[in-house]
This record gives C-alpha cells, structure tokens and sequence, in this order.
C-alpha cells in the first residue's frame, strides 16, 4: 500500500456517524483474517522483516494549523527506522472528536491503530469490542511492559474492569512546570516585605499592594494587587483548606472519598476567606471574566502584584511584560503554596491526556502492537525530545545534549520538525523543557516540585457507575459552581450554607460519592496489585 495521508471532510464523518455505538463486536460480523508474523522483536528498530508491511493509523495533527506532522522529520524519522510503511490519516485537534467519534459509533473500517477522541472513561469502545486487549500482546510490547512496570499508578488507570490493559497512553509532566502562585518580586522588595508562606501574609501583601503607589506613576490607586482568572482560584486557595477543588472529588489519607465543595467546614471556610477578599477588594469584582490576556497586559503596565497561572507562564509570558527584564532575574516569580487551615499544597497533573488503541478490525494487530511499542522506545522518546541530531540539538564533550541555537531561540522550527509529536505515544520530558526556559524559571520549577500532590486519578466507570454519572453529575457540578460564585461576592450569604449542602444532598450526592468511592477503590487495589 502506498503510503498517504487522508484528508477527512466534516460532512463525511457527520454521515459516518448516524450508526449507533452498538454491536460492534469484532469488527462486526466480518472474520479478521489476521496476519501472522513471526520476525522476533525485541523492542528495538526494525519492528519486522516483511517487505512491504504497512501500519495504518488515525491520529491527531499538530495543534499549530500551519504545522503539518505528515512533513514533520521527526515523524518521519520514526517510520524509517521502524522498517514499515506508516498510512496516516490525520485530523485537525480542533476537529478531531467531532470527527473521530462518529467513525468510532460507526465501528468500521477502522485503521490499524486509533487516536481515541477522548479517554473512553465508560469503557464504551471497550465494551463493543473495539480495541484488542494490549496485554495479551505483552511478549510483542517489552517497552510499554517496562514502562507499565515503572509507572504503577498509570497502569492503574488504565486497567479497565475486566483486568484487561487496551491503551498505550501519551504521557506528561507531572510534577514541574504547573500551576503555580506567582508575585511581583520589584513590588514585594520595594515594599520592604518577604515572601508571603500563610494566606494571613499574603493578605497582608495584598493590602500593602493596594494601597501604596507600588509602580511609582504618582497614582495610588490604579495598583490591582491581586490578577487571578476564575479557573484558577481553586488551585490557589483550595489546598489550603485541605481541598482538592479542581477534581471535585477527593480521597484523604485512609482512602475515604469526598465531595470537596460539599464539605461541611473546609470548604465554608474556603468561602469565607475569599468574601472576605471580595469585600476588601483584594478579589476584583470583575475576576469571573478576566482573561489570561488582561493579566498580561497589566504585567506591561506594572499594574498588578500577584496572580496565579501554569508555570510555563512566569518567564515565557509575564515577567518579559517588563522592559527591564533581561532574563537573568525574574520579576513575576513562583513560590511555594500558602497554607491555611491546612498546609499548602499544589495539585500535579494527570499523568496522560491522549490514548492509542490497536483496532480489533486489524488483520495484523501483532505489527500493530510492535509500532506502539517502538513508538514508545528510549530511542523513540529521544527523538520526541531533542530531535535530529546536528539540526536541533548536540552531544556536548560531558555526554549531555543542548538544543542549536535554531531550536532554542525558534519554537516555531521546533515544531515544524515535530518536536513532542502529538500523533505518537510521546512521553514529555522535564529536561527537555529546562534547556528552553532560562536558569532562574528552571530553578524555581526544582523548588516547587516537592510541594506537588496527585490529583484524583482516571478510573475506568463500570455501566452501571456510568449511568448514575450521567444522571447527576453535570446538574450537580453546575449548581456548585453557581453558588460558589455567589457566595464569594456575597450575592448569597453564606448563612445559607446549610441549606446549599441539603440541596447537594436532594441532588444524589450520596449516590455519587458512593460510586467514586468504588472507582478509588479499584484504583487503589489495581496500584497495589491485589483484586477487588
């Protein structure tokens, strides 16, 4: 088969999508002839002797629209060591679930190797038998066998109900570069104050920064001492209540699962700290649309003195706002969590975002499961991250790698040659990242690891857990978050309060708790390798 890359049109797939997400056992009622292969792959290049072979895949396209990862050298270089013929199909991410997900409902035709649209967190494409079990091809797949072996919690996650392992994952930075608490280190010096470590303090800064004419412009009133978008205020304040409010759900120490906005203290507490910030006007009015772009131009006016936002941001967005920066010294800088009622914390991210499953419809799922496998290889992974040798990066005389001067000073390059390719099991890495930013981000990102906690990890739902989700989730979400709002601006007093955990209640809270008690439970026996 000649190798090409298909275009997939809207209306095509809009048509493909009129069949359900039923009975799509196998491929349907055709048999699979399957190839057998019997080449011994040992999880390094080439992945077969065959002539000819041929891997189609469906996956996504770079999310910059004038990159296109067909061309991409780095994707290239993948296909020719492995030895087989890669037949791409490639979707814009803009348009991919709505594009993929009908292909999915209708159930055939399906290449050898899918990007899934989402992570199929009800198990649907599983249950219709879609995806061929992957640890029944572990003897072919020594690399993802080894990386399951060194990522227990992630093997967790992605062991689905019947025991079986169906999806090779993408894999990101976890516990560097994330969403951080970040001020203004001319102002807090100007202000003769340290560091702010307790909410208390960091009040304290807030009000010194609203009062005193910090940018020196003669105005003493045009200072906004605190620039924090929505999104971001349960990261920033959640923690120091013992509250993970980005998950919502939450398990403490003795593995009991919570409801963090329907904690009857902490989260009132919660509350009132940020009214409280509200009425002072340390929380602007207006925070529930301010804009990542509005933050930025406040930094270039030097008008604000404290925000919250991922790490990447610090040196890369904020601090280059200012005409005196020079990259030697950072002016918006990350420090270390707040702590409260609880001490502080930030929250790590989920370990992938994206999954790649082998279709049942293959007729060669073994060559399938190689490509993945290899796909994943230290060889791969070195690619992903550094490129082609003596075009983006170097070996140095003590063994390390540095990016040339093309790939450090031009991301645009980088990402034409396919760094950190989105269509192949990548896994992120924080070395790679700290040859980009300059040495003082790189330090602070060293600092703030250790204060890093787990998110609620991905659990696979049963149909059952699935269909009380489905009934009561988003109605439930929807009206926490309404009245989260409303109780910081003080639209509804917090006297209320009792009333607003009995109508949590009245919406199946209990029944939601119980399932993602259950869904933690299995997590936690599947991390620890016993059975439920």
């Amino acid at each position: 088969m000649k190798k090409s890359k298909k275009l997939v049109s809207l209306m095509l797939t809009a048509a493909m999508g009129a069949s359900l997400l039923t009975g799509c056992s196998k491929g349907g009622e055709e048999e699979v002839q399957v190839t057998e292969d019997t080449y011994n792959y040992t999880g390094q290049a080439p992945i077969t002797d065959q002539e000819g072979a041929t891997v189609s895949i469906l996956a996504r396209n770079s999310f910059y629209s004038t990159v296109d990862l067909a061309n991409a050298p780095i994707v290239q270089e993948v296909e020719k060591r492995s030895g087989v013929s890669l037949d791409w199909t490639f979707i814009s991410p803009a348009n991919y679930i709505d594009s993929v997900s009908p292909m999915l409902a209708s159930g055939t035709d399906l290449p050898d190797i899918v990007q899934l649209p989402d992570l199929d967190p009800n198990m649907n494409y599983i249950k219709s038998g879609l995806f061929t079990p992957l640890d029944e091809y572990m003897d072919e797949m020594p690399n993802f066998q080894a990386f399951l072996d060194e990522n227990p919690s992630i093997k967790a996650s992605l062991t689905a109900e019947d025991g079986h392992i169906y999806y090779v994952p993408i894999t990101v930075v976890t516990n560097n570069y994330q969403p951080c608490a970040m001020i203004n280190m001319q102002w807090l010096e100007q202000a003769g104050l340290e560091v702010p470590t307790t909410l208390d303090e960091l009040v304290e800064v807030l009000r010194v920064f609203k009062e005193q004419d910090m940018n020196g412009n003669g105005d003493p009133n045009d200072e906004i001492p605190m620039s924090i978008m929505a999104e971001h205020i349960p990261y920033m304040f959640g923690p120091a209540f013992g509250l993970d409010l980005v998950s919502g759900f939450y398990a403490d120490d003795n593995g009991q699962v919570h409801y963090a906005y329907g904690e009857s203290e902490q989260y009132k507490a919660y509350l009132e700290f940020l009214n409280g910030l509200f009425q002072e006007g340390l929380l602007e009015v207006e925070f529930t649309t301010l804009t990542r772009d509005q933050i930025t131009e406040r930094c270039a006016q030097n008008l604000t003195g404290f925000t919250f936002d991922f790490s990447w941001q610090m040196s890369q967005l904020y601090s280059s706002q200012y005409p005196e920066y020079d990259g030697t010294e950072g002016i918006m800088v990350g420090i270390p969590p707040l702590s409260g009622d609880e001490e502080g914390y930030y929250l790590a991210r989920q370990p992938f975002e994206y999954v790649f499953g082998v279709s049942a419809q293959s007729a060669n799922p073994v060559l399938a499961a190689r490509f993945l496998d290899y796909a994943m290889s230290p060889e791969c992974q070195e690619l992903y991250v550094w490129g082609i040798e003596g075009e983006s990066y170097v070996v140095n005389e003590d063994g390390t790698k540095s990016y040339t001067e093309k790939a450090a000073t031009d991301s645009m390059w980088l990402q034409e040659l396919g760094i950190n390719p989105v269509c192949l099991p990548s896994q992120q890495s924080v070395e790679a990242t700290d040859v980009l930013l300059p040495e003082w981000h790189v330090q602070v990102d060293k600092e703030l690891e250790q204060y890093m906690k787990s998110t609620w990890p991905f659990v696979y739902a049963t149909e059952e857990e699935s269909s009380i989700i489905s009934q009561y989730l988003v109605d439930l979400t929807t009206y926490a978050e309404e009245m989260n709002v409303a109780f910081i601006t003080g639209t509804t007093s917090l006297d209320e309060f009792d009333n607003y955990l009995n109508t949590l209640d009245s919406m199946n809270l209990q029944e939601l708790l119980t399932v993602r008690q259950a869904q933690y439970d299995r997590y936690a026996a599947s991390q620890s390798g016993t059975q439920q």
